[in-house]
């Protein structure tokens, strides 16, 4: 099947961008080198084509409703122009995908736009169609993954680079906020969000003009391989590793993201996670650092120091912020706590590692 492409495969190409098949789409990994491009989101800024990213909105008289019960925060306590993030859970309460709720500025289109994640735009869009009929709720559901592109700007400099190529103001937006405008002569709308920790925004546009917005944003063009150590480096989570419906099933409680649990709302897979919230979890996810050489990567065993298994790691790369080795594992809830000692078995040879509070660096 061929891969679909990002609204600026082109621009890509004449970057000479290495590139990858990420959630079916094939998307950029690398424009320069991991490392250059790693740290100038930290020290600078840097612009990501985030195109693979599913985009579906959800209008008319039962839109909050029905984004209510799919979704495990709080809908119904956002105003126009706020954004959260939430899970969309099963029956059972395990994470079929995580996702960013927008409602969306009073004289926007739709009401409501959520984000799934690479890949499941399709698969989301189906699961509210069916539980809007199902439940004989008024919305309309429409997947515009294919209409809108979108382009993240993330660093320190973020703010100040984002307002030389519009009228919005970025230094009215707080955090979780989105707000429409031009960018670049496109409308466009802008969302203090994003992936790496630092300050920045992200950018939806009609498809057709990503290259236009793309090009107004003058800084080092990064590729999915520094998207991934910068979020690692904040321990957010990577759907189909952090957690997956089949080859790893995890309640948000396991995945520490119970924050954006909210119990006093309806939602499938609330009175599973009721059950859990009180009874608790065995395992959950904790940060480790290897403390020898070696780099952790998913699926390697954790153990404890007598060679005793009690773990695996999700995600693990060399921190370039750092410096050092870290990694993302499931482990005991007696684990959870910050300098237990533990092993990472790497290449069937121990290596002594430590648990971390995330994020790992400060921001």
């Amino acid at each position: 099947m061929p891969l679909r492409p990002s609204p600026l495969s082109a621009a890509h190409e004449r970057a000479d961008a290495s590139r990858i098949d990420f959630g079916g789409w094939e998307m950029p990994v690398e424009f320069d080198s991991i490392r250059t491009e790693h740290a100038a989101v930290r020290e600078h800024a840097g612009k990501f084509d985030v195109s693979h990213m599913g985009q579906v909105t959800v209008s008319g008289s039962d839109a909050e409703q029905l984004t209510q019960r799919l979704t495990t925060n709080d809908v119904s306590a956002l105003s126009p122009g706020e954004a959260q993030y939430a899970g969309i859970t099963d029956a059972d309460g395990i994470l079929l995908d995580d996702t960013v709720v927008y409602r969306l500025p009073a004289n926007a289109a739709d009401d409501y736009l959520f984000v799934p994640n690479a890949g499941h735009d399709g698969e989301m869009t189906d699961r509210w169609i069916s539980h809007r009929d199902e439940w004989g709720l008024a919305a309309t559901v429409t997947n515009r993954t294919r209409e809108y592109a979108m382009v993240a700007v993330q660093g320190p400099d973020a703010p100040e680079l984002l307002s030389t190529a519009t009228t919005v103001d970025p230094s009215t937006l707080g955090r979780f906020e989105v707000t429409s405008g031009p960018v670049a002569g496109v409308e466009s709308l802008v969302a203090r969000t994003g992936y790496t920790g630092e300050a920045g925004f992200e950018i939806l546009c009609p498809w057709d003009d990503a290259e236009q917005v793309w090009s107004s944003l003058d800084c080092q063009p990064c590729g999915l391989g520094a998207r991934d150590t910068l979020r690692l480096e904040m321990g957010y989570l990577l759907s189909g590793q952090e957690f997956h419906p089949t080859e790893e099933p995890r309640t948000p409680y396991e995945a520490d993201i119970d924050w954006t649990v909210t119990l006093d709302t309806e939602f499938v897979g609330r009175d599973a996670l009721a059950a859990i919230e009180r009874e608790g979890v065995s395992e959950r996810l904790v940060g480790l650092e290897l403390l020898d050489r070696g780099v952790p990567r998913n699926g390697y065993e954790v153990t404890e120091p007598d060679g005793t298994p009690i773990g695996h790691i999700t995600s693990g790369t060399m921190s370039p912020t750092l410096g050092v080795p870290i990694a993302l594992a499931y482990l005991p809830t007696d684990y959870a706590e910050p300098d237990s000692e533990v092993e990472v078995v790497i290449r069937d040879e121990p290596k002594d590692a430590r648990t971390r509070a995330t994020p790992f660096i400060d921001r």
